[in-house]
């Protein structure tokens, strides 16, 4: 008990206490208040946070695309699955039984059929598209820009170099539109306003109602055969997407047969817009190539990495490095350094690491194998580029 008079009493904390008795001072106080946050704390668990935090930093910063494409199944749902439509082919079948095969009538005559292209840089798959359906193709409508997707300036290639494709002049409307060149927008917009004007540009070509529409990129082929077929058949859907086997860098490199984008539209007028994605689930297996990032020079890549409407996949400059662009071509490997875009754990595990190499070079568009000595490194066996 305290003894009897006046009495003061102060709450301390033994902590923070001064030595020899003496009333602690502020900084020390301070210190000793920090000593009490402290002291029930692992001082090997703090040294981990301090190491384990700047390094999951930098990991997510570096990785952290791979994790969200890894993550897809959970956080995207599938989309609806196609409705393909066998396909039936062989060089030794008459038109009216293949047209049978597919439960569609044979025609007296041929629609007329126009092939319809936004144009980069990709002269080379350009002219193998082109010379792949030159039998078969009415009118060749082609868009070229000054402007990329992303808004830089680019020379107007195909006119530049309109003398490789004399075959089909007297069949070619031709337009040019200029970029709006707008900073800071997102590249779809850009993309989108170019598609528009296509339709415009397919109006100029004189297409009627019932005419065969290809809506692809340059580097989607549909095979001759297909188009013949579908020029030649009753009754087909007004809105066909095509099966296409996917390929990276050249001809050696088989992802997948999972490319529908390109499609075939019996052309309506009012109706038909040109467009680049989904507009219905039936889609006809095995119709062509797609033949992704397929360029000779080096110089290509790297223009179409910064062009294109994915130009955000670029992370870091070293990307853009022509040793490490030539090293990913030949190991097959990805150029953005990214996971497969899968919506099934078991399909993203099932495409980790490079696409293996193809032998086979069965069944290729014909002009390619015909011009073999032009186009060589898009075969098997040729992955080494030139710089351009």
């Amino acid at each position: 008990m305290p003894e009897s008079g006046n009495y003061g009493y102060k709450k301390t904390d033994g902590i923070c206490d001064g030595v020899c008795g003496e009333p602690a001072s502020k900084a020390v106080l301070t210190m000793s208040r920090l000593k009490c946050v402290l002291r029930g704390f692992d001082f090997r668990v703090l040294l981990a946070l301090l190491i384990g935090v700047p390094f999951l930093i930098l990991m997510i910063y570096a990785h952290g695309q791979k994790v969200t494409y890894f993550l897809r199944p959970i956080w995207e749902s599938p989309p609806k699955p196609f409705k393909t439509i066998p396909h039936y082919y062989h060089e030794n079948v008459t038109m009216g039984n293949l047209c049978k095969l597919h439960g569609w009538e044979v025609r007296d005559t041929p629609r007329r059929v126009f092939d319809a292209v936004l144009f980069s840089n990709e002269l080379d798959i350009l002219e193998i598209r082109w010379n792949e359906l030159s039998p078969y193709v009415s009118e060749f409508v082609l868009l070229e820009s000054n402007s990329t997707f992303t808004g830089l300036k680019k020379p107007l290639h195909y006119k530049e170099n309109r003398h490789r494709f004399g075959f089909a002049e007297s069949r070619l409307t031709y337009g040019m539109i200029g970029g709006r060149f707008v900073k800071g927008e997102n590249p779809f917009v850009e993309e989108s306003y170019q598609r528009v004007a296509l339709d415009q540009l397919l109006k100029i070509a004189k297409i009627e109602d019932d005419d065969l529409l290809i809506m692809s990129d340059v580097d989607e082929i549909p095979s001759g055969h297909t188009i013949d077929l579908l020029r030649w058949c009753d009754n087909i859907p007004e809105i066909l997407h095509l099966q296409l086997r996917n390929y990276l860098y050249s001809f050696e490199f088989f992802l997948d047969d999972k490319s529908w984008r390109a499609s075939i539209h019996r052309y309506r007028a009012g109706k038909t817009r040109y467009a680049h994605f989904r507009q219905t689930d039936e889609l006809l297996a095995d119709s062509g190539w797609h033949c992704s990032f397929c360029f000779r020079y080096i110089s290509d890549f790297v223009f179409k990495m910064q062009a294109y409407s994915h130009v955000d996949r670029i992370r870091f400059k070293y990307f853009l490095n022509p040793d490490r662009i030539q090293d990913v071509i030949c190991r097959g490997a990805d150029l953005f350094d990214m996971l497969p875009e899968e919506y099934t754990f078991q399909e993203i595990i099932a495409k980790l690491g490079p696409i293996p190499s193809t032998f086979s070079a069965v069944h290729l568009p014909s002009y390619l194998l015909k011009n073999v000595d032009r186009f060589r490194y898009l075969l098997p066996g040729y992955c080494r580029r030139e710089s351009g």
